[in-house]
């Protein structure tokens, strides 16, 4: 049995109802680890099997994610497949994993995320500093700025929409 934690804009899609597409299907690491190279010769990009689905698997080599997202992974599709067992971080540790890179995109999928959960900021916030924050690289400052310009732009969508509901 093979284990592949999931996140990203494919699971922001299939699990969330985000409209955006994606041409990737973004895994963690790969349980057992002498899987993750037959994995990506059978589903990896440019595969016989990605070029038929128009989607490709994508192991992540590094990524920074929330100390304790394993303990909230979920099965996703369970019982779909006999040697492969998909599990999806839960949407504010996909948030988080977008932090250190930030395109667009990211903040797109952190925006929509927000919305459609509703994000809890309290739990948000206590995620970022207690179990991504201790672990980041590179310009710490800059990643804080990110983080506190999501929170900002999440409280004033949230004030807007709870101001259109009266």
């Amino acid at each position: 049995m093979t284990v592949l934690p999931c996140l990203g804009g494919f699971v922001v899609t299939e699990c969330y109802g985000n409209q955006r597409t994606t041409a990737d299907f973004d895994v963690l690491d790969v349980a057992p680890r002498s899987m993750s190279a037959k994995l990506i010769q059978l589903a990896g990009r440019g595969s016989e099997l990605a070029v038929r689905h128009r989607l490709y698997i994508d192991v992540v080599g590094v990524a920074s994610v929330p100390y304790e997202y394993e303990s909230r992974l979920t099965d996703f599709c369970p019982g779909m497949f006999k040697k492969l067992h998909l599990r999806v971080m839960d949407p504010y540790d996909i948030a988080l994993s977008k932090l250190s890179r930030n395109l667009d995109r990211d903040h797109d999928d952190v925006m929509y995320l927000a919305r459609a959960v509703p994000f809890d900021l309290d739990l948000f916030e206590r995620r970022y500093k207690d179990e991504l924050r201790p672990d980041l690289f590179g310009n710490i400052a800059e990643k804080d700025d990110w983080f506190q310009s999501w929170l900002d732009d999440i409280r004033e969508e949230q004030k807007q929409r709870a101001t259109e509901a009266w």
